[in-house]
């Protein structure tokens, strides 16, 4: 799976259990240690957390674990690490105030709307 696979994949998890605003930001060439950030919102601290959990179990199910994550417990802002794709969950505030989107305005989006409305396939 590539990492724009493995982008695609999550944002269909997320959008499937309701997350907000999905972006993905193609940062290869900007930072050493991603291709993609995907950022999105939950409406609450309970919401991120359910989140972060649909989203490993649902990458696990494809053989895919994050080698971290960060924030669980607080839940304002959630970091899952994918090494080539950062998942970063936020409660809307939180997302407003660090504005990751424009902090790598120079990186390209990758298009979400198609895979929002398609739900993730279970891998076979």
């Amino acid at each position: 799976m590539t990492s724009k696979d493995l982008a695609q994949l999550a944002v269909r998890i997320l959008a499937g259990h309701k997350a907000q605003e999905p972006v993905v930001l193609d940062v290869k060439g900007l930072c050493g240690f991603a291709d993609y950030f995907l950022i999105c919102s939950g409406t609450s601290r309970r919401h991120v957390q359910a989140l972060a959990q649909h989203l490993q179990e649902g990458l696990r199910e494809a053989g895919v674990r994050p080698l971290g994550v960060e924030g669980l417990e607080e839940a304002n802002w959630v970091l899952l690490d994918y090494n080539d794709l950062v998942v970063h969950l936020f409660l809307k505030p939180l997302r407003e105030f660090y504005d990751l989107e424009g902090l790598w305005v120079d990186a390209s989006r990758l298009e979400v709307e198609p895979y929002v409305s398609v739900p993730a396939a279970s891998p076979s």
